[in-house]
């Protein structure tokens, strides 16, 4: 049962935007928190921003100033606004709640590739 699906990745030069969406299902949406992570090939899947079911945000110190997550609980959707994209931001990208986190369950990714 897909739980999140992913979309808005691309190719895009350094200093550029993406805009990031991910649409959830699921009766818990709304009081749960949410989380954008990325994995980098090689490297271990990481926390990139986080909110809360108030709206509480939190970021990883890499991408704090140039990427804002939000929340539309009614749409279910989190969005992730990447903007002054660095080639090192180049990753797979992915959204999840704890409980699937913690199931290891994970949707299909969108690829980010910040390359001139």
């Amino acid at each position: 049962q897909v739980h999140v699906v992913e979309s808005g990745g691309g190719l895009v030069q350094p200093g550029g935007s993406l805009r990031l969406s991910c649409v959830a299902s699921g009766s818990t949406f709304s009081i749960n928190f949410m989380g954008w992570y990325r994995q980098a090939p090689g490297k271990q899947r990481v926390l990139v921003a986080g909110i809360s079911s108030g709206g509480t945000t939190n970021y990883a110190d890499s991408v704090k100033g140039r990427f804002t997550i939000s929340r539309d609980n009614a749409k279910k959707t989190v969005i992730l606004q990447m903007n002054s994209l660095k080639p090192e931001d180049t990753a797979v990208y992915y959204c999840n709640d704890l409980p699937h986190q913690a199931l290891g369950s994970w949707g299909q990714g969108t690829q980010v590739t910040v390359s001139s």
